[in-house]
C-alpha cells in the first residue's frame, strides 16, 4: 500500500454504521489511511455530492444509488453493512404488528392519518410505499421529511401518527417520547440492504487503498458482533452527543452487521430496483451487475456472510 491516503467520506447519523467506529479508533490508521469525514441529512444528499466532486466515499441506502446510476451517475457499490435497517414506531394508542392479527389490521389504525419516512428514495420511503401497496388500507398518507431526525417530533405533534425509519429511531421514540417500535426491522422486507459502501467509478483504480478502507470496515463490523458495548462506548466518546447506552440499544434491535455482498443482500436490492422502477422513481429497474462491484470485498472478506449469525454473544 503507498503512504497514507486520505479519503473524503460522506456518512449519515445513523448509530449502526461503522461511520463513528473508524472515526473513534485507529482502524483506520492502521492500514495507513486517512479520512475526513461530512455529515448528510440522507442518501439522496449523498448521492448529489459525490456526483459534485464534494467526497469519494459515501454511507449510504441502496434505494439512493440506484437511482443515481439510472440518472447516469457512474457510482458503484463495494461493500454491504447492514441489512434489515429500517423499523415503524406508532404512539402507545396504536397497536404493534405483534398486538393485530396481520398488517391489514395494524395498518387499519393509520386510516384518516399519516405515516413519516425520511425524503423519497430513501430506502424507509420505499419500504413504507411498498407496505402500502401490498396492504392498500385507504385513507393513509405518506409524508417525507428531509431528516430523520424530525421524525420523533412530528409524532409528539400529531402530524404524524407513525414513522419509519433506522433502529435508532425506535431507541429515540421510547426515550424522548411516548412511541414504541410497532414493527421490528424483520417484518418489513427480508434482508433488505440498509445500507453499503458507495464509490464513483473513477476510484476503482485506487484499488490499495480501497482494500485498507473496506478491510477496516469490515474489521468494525466485526467488532459490534463481538463487542457490541465497547463500541458504543466508541460512539458515545466519538459523537459526544449519543450516550453508550442508546447506541447499544440501537445495536440490539437489528444485529445484522456484515461488509460482505452474499446473494441474498443483491437479490434484496434487485427487487428494491425493480419497486422503484414501478413506483416512476426510475426510468427502468437497474441490473444487479450495474450496481455491484464485487472484486474487492470478496477478497476482504471471501468467507460466508456474517449478517444471518448475528451477536457472537448476547
Amino acid at each position: 500500500m503507498s503512504p497514507t491516503t486520505h479519503l473524503r467520506i460522506g456518512h449519515l447519523s445513523t448509530v449502526y454504521h461503522t461511520a463513528f467506529l473508524l472515526k473513534g479508533s485507529d482502524l483506520l490508521a492502521d492500514r495507513k489511511v486517512s479520512g475526513s469525514w461530512k455529515l448528510f441529512p440522507s442518501g439522496p444528499d449523498i448521492v448529489a455530492a459525490m456526483q459534485a466532486g464534494d467526497i469519494d466515499l459515501g454511507y449510504i441506502g441502496l434505494p439512493p444509488v440506484i437511482i443515481g446510476i439510472d440518472r447516469g451517475v457512474p457510482l458503484t457499490c463495494i461493500a454491504g453493512g447492514h441489512t434489515e435497517g429500517t423499523v415503524m414506531i406508532a404512539g402507545e394508542s396504536i397497536r404493534t404488528l405483534a398486538e393485530c392479527s396481520g398488517f391489514p389490521d395494524f395498518l387499519s389504525q393509520f386510516s384518516g392519518g399519516a405515516i413519516g419516512t425520511p425524503p423519497k428514495g430513501s430506502i424507509h420511503d420505499v419500504i413504507v410505499r411498498n407496505l402500502l401497496t401490498r396492504y392498500p388500507e385507504s385513507g393513509i398518507d405518506l409524508v417525507n421529511y428531509p431528516w430523520a431526525d424530525y421524525l420523533p417530533a412530528a409524532l409528539e405533534d400529531g402530524e404524524i401518527r407513525g414513522a419509519a425509519g433506522t433502529p435508532a429511531l425506535a431507541v429515540a421514540a421510547g426515550r424522548f417520547g411516548k412511541a414504541r417500535l410497532a414493527v421490528p426491522p424483520e417484518s418489513l422486507w427480508p434482508w433488505n440492504p440498509s445500507y453499503g459502501i458507495a464509490v464513483m467509478k473513477d476510484l476503482l483504480s485506487e484499488e490499495d487503498f480501497l482494500l485498507g478502507f473496506l478491510a477496516a470496515h469490515e474489521e468494525a463490523c466485526e467488532w459490534i458482533r463481538n463487542d457490541p458495548r465497547a463500541c458504543s462506548r466508541i460512539i458515545e466518546k466519538t459523537t459526544g452527543f449519543i450516550d453508550a447506552g442508546f447506541a447499544e440499544e440501537a445495536y440490539r434491535i437489528s444485529p445484522k452487521y456484515c461488509a460482505s455482498l452474499p446473494g441474498e443482500y443483491r437479490a434484496s436490492t434487485g427487487r428494491f430496483a425493480e419497486e422503484l422502477f414501478l413506483r416512476g422513481y426510475t426510468a427502468r429497474a437497474v441490473a444487479e451487475k450495474e450496481i455491484f462491484t464485487l472484486n474487492l470485498i470478496r477478497r476482504v472478506h471471501p468467507e460466508a456472510e456474517h449478517y444471518s449469525r448475528g451477536f457472537v454473544r448476547s
